[in-house]
């Protein structure tokens, strides 16, 4: 009865050493399987909040206002590395008349805003109806946009350039 006891209890014990490796087994399997999904979802959920370093803008081209009066009169800029040629622009394209000719430094940082100051090329704007006379010009890029101020026959407005 003994030895008749020992084996039933062998035999059960094997039956739930498999029943169990089993179930072990379908236990992992399941988990991986929802870990994996778990694990590209999380993954995904973290490459969109993984956040790029900012990069450092480039404002060289070609730029126009985006706030004008008028479709046919506006501003439009051209900034190269070092820089910076505002026009005014009227007859929806057909005359441009000079504004602003001055030096620019583009930013070295991605902090906004980026803010500098222009020296005016007097050379260039010495016999431009239209320029500025300002010796200096205070500009701010920010968001996009670089803006600035526009006095004219008493009148001061914001300028906004969005770049082409």
């Amino acid at each position: 009865m003994i030895l008749d006891a020992s084996i039933t209890y062998f035999y059960l014990g094997e039956s739930l050493k498999k029943s169990f490796a089993s179930l072990a087994l379908v236990a992992v399997l399941a988990l991986t399987a929802c870990g994996g999904a778990g694990s590209t979802t999380g993954g995904a959920s973290d490459s969109k909040t993984t956040h790029e370093a900012p990069k450092v803008p480039d404002l060289t081209g070609a730029w126009k206002q985006s706030n004008p009066n008028s479709e046919k009169s506006y501003q439009q800029a051209s900034v190269t590395a070092d820089k910076m040629t505002i026009e005014w622009v009227s007859d929806g394209g057909n005359t441009t008349s000079i504004y602003w000719v001055g030096t620019f430094a583009g930013p070295t940082s991605a902090s906004e805003p980026y803010t500098w100051t222009s020296q005016r090329d007097v050379d260039a704007t010495k016999s431009a109806l239209l320029a500025s006379s300002d010796a200096t010009k205070e500009f701010k890029y920010e968001g996009g946009s670089i803006s600035y101020k526009v006095s004219a026959l008493g009148t001061t407005t914001t300028v906004n350039l969005k770049k082409n």
